[in-house]
Formats: structure tokens, sequence, C-alpha cells
């Protein structure tokens, strides 16, 4: 409370806290605290909205004084990407929650944006139904699974949560309370297929010239991190829970190996859920070696595969659908594979887990599936030993970790190698999370060529800029 009638006169303060509280409720409108902080940046205000009109409310409060406002979901995520400028307002989604509209079968259901994924897909396993989205972040909401257009390991086969968007309701900057995509027909039939393509972090159009708002834009709140607009709910496709699952695991021991598995992977015709590889993690080696003549250990005598010592990490293949037909193309799988490979039904511990923890700068990676192992040699060189490197072989999106304790000129330098060795590749290095000193030295996204159409879409949505300044690249 003295932090906020520092920055704002007294009365003033006190006048905003009042009003928010008319419009949320006494017990859900407050001063912050120190806990309430976006990437470092402590908010002024926190306002937990009843519903979707009491969240148009705040916004148009925000709006008459002049005060920026961050949405929060369960705050899984609330330190990846840059600092904003500013914080008055943390608008916090927690009670604009639910699944509604959601009949037995029903192919879509609307998610309140403050729900919680877990929540979402144990509702939905009621009617023998999920969301094919398997975010990794524990207690995750589904409005901040979009806001960061996190995605786990079903992304092999289903694309980016953004891809199963069919509608929206979201929120602009005045208030507005606007509806898209499932709600509008016009705008779900000029819907390309796929997703991410306004993803912030991806390479996809923004907003075309001539393009009549619609899902395109709804697809723009995918990764913007609460900068473009509110989510309020969002319509998604849903499918049935498989009834069989099986994973087929086979070791490798470099990574230049990993390509010619998951191109074999691909070229089976088993119709993988997700093929995931995990590396440097080291798992038991089989009895039997590779042959000394493989391109991945020929004229290498002190390769693990001859000498015997562990393997140094494993790549595993998620198949779903009827037991019997998920049963006969693990059978075929495993013999693409060799007798390296194994079936189990359970995933292993590692899966659908980034390979960082707090405090660790975190990368996401984004190449063609070939040149995957260009990457993991070229963070491998540039940091001087083996980097924790998980995510989807099978899509040519991982995820890394690079120590906390590095300072942020050798961080720096990290990425300026790895960035000159994947812009020839198509590709390119992202930087997730990091330490509040890393993330101040280092440029986070690196080169971007759709920044120009970003910030017309700023200009378009929030011209004021309003919605957490600072939080997209360029600094909008």
């Amino acid at each position: 409370m003295a932090d906020a009638a520092r920055s704002t006169p007294r009365l003033g303060a006190l006048d905003i806290t009042r009003k928010l509280a008319a419009i949320c409720g006494e017990p859900f409108a407050r001063f912050a605290g120190p806990a309430d902080e976006v990437a470092g940046r402590t908010a002024r205000w926190v306002a937990v909205p009843g519903g979707p009109h009491a969240a148009a409310e705040v916004l148009r409060l925000a709006a008459a004084y002049d005060l920026t406002v961050v949405p929060r979901g369960a705050g899984t995520k609330i330190d990846w990407g840059a600092a904003p400028a500013q914080v008055d307002i943390m608008l916090d989604t927690g009670r604009l929650a639910g699944v509604w509209h959601a009949p037995r079968d029903a192919a879509v259901a609307e998610i309140g944006a403050g729900t919680p994924l877990r929540a979402v897909q144990a509702t939905l396993a009621r009617t023998n139904r999920r969301l094919p989205v398997d975010a990794p972040s524990p207690g995750a909401t589904l409005g901040g699974v979009l806001a960061a257009d996190e995605s786990g390991p079903l992304r092999h086969r289903h694309g980016s949560p953004c891809a199963q968007l069919v509608g929206v309701r979201y929120l602009d900057a005045d208030g507005e309370l606007v509806s898209v995509g499932e709600s509008g027909t016009e705008a779900l039939g000029r819907a390309a297929p796929g997703g991410g393509a306004g993803r912030p972090g991806g390479g996809g159009a923004i907003l075309g010239r001539g393009e009549v708002p619609g899902l395109d834009v709804a697809r723009l709140l995918c990764g913007s991190q609460g900068g473009l607009g509110v989510l309020v709910s969002a319509t998604m496709r849903v499918h049935a829970v498989p009834a069989g699952r099986l994973w087929v695991s086979r070791p490798v021991w470099t990574p230049l190996e990993v390509h010619d598995l998951v191109r074999a992977v691909l070229a089976a015709d088993v119709d993988p859920a997700a093929v995931e590889l995990d590396l440097p993690v080291p798992v038991p080696l089989p009895r039997r070696r590779i042959p000394a003549t493989h391109p991945s250990v020929v004229n290498r005598p002190d390769h693990p595969a001859v000498t015997g010592r562990p393997a140094a990490g494993s790549l595993v293949v998620l198949l779903e659908g009827g037991p019997a037909d998920v049963a006969e193309r693990a059978e075929r799988l495993t013999a693409v594979l060799g007798a390296e490979a194994m079936v189990g039904h359970h995933a292993p511990e590692w899966w659908g887990r980034y390979p960082f923890a707090p405090g660790d700068t975190a990368l996401r990676i984004e190449v063609p599936i070939g040149d995957l192992h260009a990457a993991v040699y070229a963070l491998r060189d540039a940091t001087g030993g083996p980097v924790p490197v998980r995510g989807s072989a099978g899509s040519g999106t991982v995820h890394a970790a690079l120590s906390g304790a590095l300072p942020p000129e050798r961080v720096a330098s990290i990425l300026t190698a790895v960035r000159s060795v994947l812009i020839a590749r198509r590709g390119r290095c992202v930087v997730v999370a990091a330490p509040a000193a890393v993330r101040r030295a280092v440029d986070l996204w690196g080169e971007l060529p759709a920044l120009p159409r970003l910030r017309s879409a700023k200009a378009h949505l929030d011209p004021h800029h309003r919605l957490a300044p600072g939080r997209l690249p360029g600094g909008l």
C-alpha cells in the first residue's frame, strides 16, 4: 500500500482501490504485495474480476486513469519473456473459469481463461474426451497456456494449443468484449489450418493486408503474453480419449544419430502422437551394441556404443489409438528401430517436463528436423560441455538449459554462436526465461522478420500501449 501511495497521490490511489473493489468485490481488489510481480516488475494493484463484464470494467477504469494492465493466470510462466515497462493493475483471471457448452458428443468446448488445464481435462474425461494439449507447466491455466503458446509432446500430431482454437472471447484495451471464430462463422470459414501463425516467437503472418479481423486476430493472442488483449474464454477442439497408449523408446548415443532415427520413425507409417528426445540424461545401455560401422560411431573407437558406457539419452515415440492397433504399430516400430527399442505402458519420468529449473536460462530452439543435431552441437561447442536438451524431435522444437550461474556476457556469446549456426538452417533460438541480469543484457528473441507486422498489430489492438507494455518483441 505504501509503495502504491508513493507512486500515486494517496487520495488517488485509495480512490482507484475503492473503485476496483466496487467492480470486483471487496475481497478481490487490493494493493499489490511483493509476490505480485511480472518478470521482476512489481504491480501496484491486483484485481480479480468475477466475470467478463467485471473484467471489462477494470480495463475501462485503467483507460480512464491511464494505467497499464497485465493479465495473470496461475503465474506459472509469469517470469517468461521480457519484463513489462510498468505494471499498474495485475488482472488475475482466476474467477474467469469454467467449462461450458460441452455436451457429451460435442467436438468443441468453451473454456474460461482462468480454468486450470488439469481441471479442464478432468471435466472432459467424464465424457471420455480431452483437449489434445499437454503443456508442461504444472497448474497452468488454459489462458496462460495460450498466452505463452506453450505446448508439450502432443504438439507433434496436434500442433500448438493455438491449433486447437476455433474461437475466443477477449477484451481489447478499451474494455470491449470481442467474440471471434466459433462465434462468427464467417471468420471461422476463413481460418487457415494449423496454429501458431501469430505467435511472436514464430515466423508466420501477423495481420495480412486487407484481412478481416477474425480467427487470425484470435490467434494473435497466442504467445502475446497479454500484450494484445485479455483472453476471457476459448472455444477449443476436443477429441476422444485414446483407448490405448504405448511408448516405444530407443537409446541414442549422439545427436547425429537422432536424425536417422526420427527419419526412420516418420517413414514407418505408424502415425506417432509424439516423438520426444531427451539429451544428455543418461539411460541404461542395452546389452546389444550398435555396430561400429554405424555412421554415428565410425572412426570413434572411444564411442560409448563401442566401449559399453551408458547412452547419452533416449528417443521415445508415443503411439495412441485402439489397443490392438497400437500394439501392432508398436511391433512394427520396434522392428524398424532395432533390438535396442523397448515398449512400455507408461511414459518415462522426464516426459512432458522441461530440462530447465527455476533460475536457469531457458532456451527454445526451433529448427528443421534434419538440422536438430547441428543445434545441439552448436550449444555444446559454445558452452564447452553438454547442455540438457529435451523436446519434440519429430517437429524440430526443443528446449535447452544454461546454468543460471553463467554471467550475462557469457550467455550473450553463447546465443550469438548458436544463432549464427541456426540462421543458415532456417532455425531460431529464443530465450524463454532467464535471471533478471541476463534478461536485461541479451536479445531474447533474435532475428524476427515478423516484427513490423507485430508492431502494426499492437498499434491496431492496443494503440495506447496499456496492455503489458514491453512484453512483446521490440519493446512493444
